[in-house]
């Protein structure tokens, strides 16, 4: 079976911290557990990432751009040979991602 590599972006580290303490502010409690299942969302990537369906932003970019819905957030993702890069997290109530928030990863 064909494992990915899961790799998160800055970005989207920032885009996490910034959930769980909007979260946090109305219920610590449910902002660890969302943290949690968060993290193991992105885990659960290393294993059929192409599961999940092209991202609404996926005809504003030069690279494949899927999406994986985690509650009311997408974990936008790429995949990279045998790595999947979280770029952004977004919470499905905001408009479509633009070219800022998405910018290609390295090869690394």
């Amino acid at each position: 079976m064909k494992r990915f590599h899961v790799r998160v972006t800055a970005a989207a580290h920032r885009d996490l911290r910034a959930a769980y303490r909007y979260i946090h502010r109305n219920s610590p409690t449910n902002a660890v557990r969302w943290r949690e299942g968060f993290l193991e969302a992105g885990r659960s990537l290393e294993l059929f990432p192409e599961r999940c369906p092209l991202a609404l932003e996926a005809d504003t970019v030069e690279f494949e751009i899927r999406q994986l819905v985690y509650g009311n957030y997408r974990i936008l993702f790429t995949i990279q040979e045998q790595t999947v890069v979280i770029l952004h997290l977004r919470h499905a109530a905001r408009d479509a991602a633009n070219r800022t928030d998405l910018d290609p990863p390295s090869a690394n």
